[in-house]
């Protein structure tokens, strides 16, 4: 899986370097050397990590554009680097990663790869795996509803079913992953439903040894798409 990422500096020298570590790290890099022009792509292009060198002049108005509410939404997270005496308190920034100048390969890899987790982690939290297989739904230990599951993720799961179930109550809900032994169970509740049988179902309390299972076969189907 490949990310996107955009280097905002005029230092070539140092851009050179982060183009390799980014290269090595799977993620695309574009770099811009005027924030006007950095704002305007970030305006049509979804960047993953975005990486702002704080000595640039127009820097500090560039910081403070991408700090206006629900502005860019998709730039993070937001990486800066500068001399000692220029970078800006994280804080202030929104920068959730920062390293200083002449760039250190090693803190540089750290940080950079620490960064591609978290765009990762974010992805894989909220990625959907389109699926179709039984699903077993227990209000109580006497009633027990077959559905069709439709989606997955890691907090819960959509389904398709001609019972009628009330919002937010409780149930159990029982499936195999595909390709797998593991039998899924966990408690959950009904978050909305629809006129055409659909229920969104939100996990409650899931098994740590599931909660596992279940990640790892979300990060496998969403890196073989």
């Amino acid at each position: 899986m490949t990310l996107s990422s955009m280097v905002v500096s005029r230092d070539w020298q140092e851009v050179s370097v982060l183009e390799c570590i980014l290269g090595s790290l799977q993620m695309d890099v574009a770099v811009e050397n005027v924030p006007e022009r950095a704002l305007a792509r970030l305006n049509k292009s979804k960047i993953d990590a975005l990486i702002v060198d704080c000595d640039l002049d127009g820097s500090a108005q560039f910081l403070r554009e991408l700090q206006r509410e629900h502005r860019h939404p998709n730039a993070a997270p937001l990486v800066i680097m500068g001399s000692r005496h220029r970078k800006k308190d994280l804080e202030a920034t929104g920068a959730l990663f920062a390293f200083d100048k002449p760039i250190s390969v090693e803190q540089a890899v750290h940080t950079l790869s620490a960064a591609r987790n978290m765009i990762l982690d974010g992805r894989l939290r909220y990625h959907r795996a389109g699926l179709e297989v039984p699903v077993a739904l227990s209000c109580n230990p006497r009633k027990r509803v077959e559905a069709q599951l439709i989606n997955l993720s890691q907090g819960g799961l959509q389904v398709h079913s001609d019972e009628l179930f009330e919002t937010n109550k409780p149930l159990q809900v029982c499936f195999e992953l595909p390709g797998t032994k593991h039998a899924m169970k966990a408690q959950a509740q009904v978050a909305w439903r629809d006129s055409r049988g659909n229920l969104g179902i939100r996990f409650l309390k899931v098994a740590p040894r599931s909660q596992r299972v279940l990640q790892l076969w979300l990060a496998q189907q969403y890196f073989a798409n």
